[in-house]
């Protein structure tokens, strides 16, 4: 089984959905008869992780993190609990590959671009990815200045400070619950009058790339430095069959 934002690969579109990490009830979750439970650090309620691991099923919760390190510690926690640990070293080295090869292509980009990461927007107003979130760390990796970052956290962005922040672009997500097109986006006040709105630059990508820091992380920043730098001819990472396949 799978929690209800697994898209990718393929094969989790076919698993029974337990549903939100954050929200699970223990009785869905061992309703799908599990021989391990593997959850991501914020998972819960905490109450249902207190039910699971009186459970006679392993829990293992694999560490968050949105940085090189922490992809590669992620592929190396879950090899582990499934008993494929040269497996997860052939990945990991392939995704350290890959990271390296951005680190490089993104040296060369001559100016780093002021983006504002929307994550929903009600009522007139948006939520934006300020500092220590995954939004500001996949900035960082396409060498894109994060506009919001004296906000710590995923919070509402007040009109006035949006608006100075002058951003060059927003960047949002597909495949949620909410569609965010640009109409919706440049309509709000916080953006109305930003660079951003005048150039309707908006760029969208699929959230678990975006954020999800698995092992198409490198892949996700290359696609947003490229769609953030405009006129920057940036080389395509080398293929790899697990990364082969599109979020649907």
């Amino acid at each position: 089984a799978v929690d209800q934002p697994s898209r990718y690969p393929a094969a989790a579109r076919g698993k029974p959905d337990v549903g939100y990490s954050r929200a699970l009830s223990p009785e869905g979750v061992l309703s799908t008869g599990p021989s391990l439970i593997l959850a991501t650090e914020g998972a819960g309620p905490r109450s249902t992780l207190d039910v699971l691991e009186q459970a006679s099923v392993p829990v293992v919760l694999i560490p968050e993190a949105h940085d090189k390190a922490g992809v590669l510690a992620k592929i190396a926690a879950v090899a582990q609990a499934v008993g494929e640990e040269e497996k997860g070293r052939v990945l990991a080295a392939e995704v350290a590959a890959d990271f390296a090869a951005l680190e490089d292509m993104v040296k060369a980009l001559p100016s780093r671009p002021r983006a504002v990461f929307v994550l929903s927007a009600s009522g007139g107003a948006a939520v934006v990815g300020g500092s220590d979130t995954s939004a500001d760390a996949i900035f960082r990796l396409a060498c894109v200045t994060n506009a919001m970052a004296a906000i710590k956290g995923f919070k509402p962005a007040l009109d006035e400070a949006a608006m100075s922040a002058e951003p060059d672009a927003v960047v949002v997500m597909k495949g949620g619950g909410q569609v965010l097109d640009a109409d919706t986006v440049f309509s709000l006040p916080a953006f109305a009058g930003t660079p951003a709105a005048r150039e309707r630059r908006l760029v969208t990508m699929p959230g678990s790339y975006l954020l999800g820091f698995g092992p198409r992380t490198p892949r996700a920043a290359r696609d947003l430095a490229a769609a953030l730098h405009p006129g920057a001819r940036l080389p395509e990472l080398p293929p790899r069959q697990w990364a082969a396949e599109k979020d649907q």
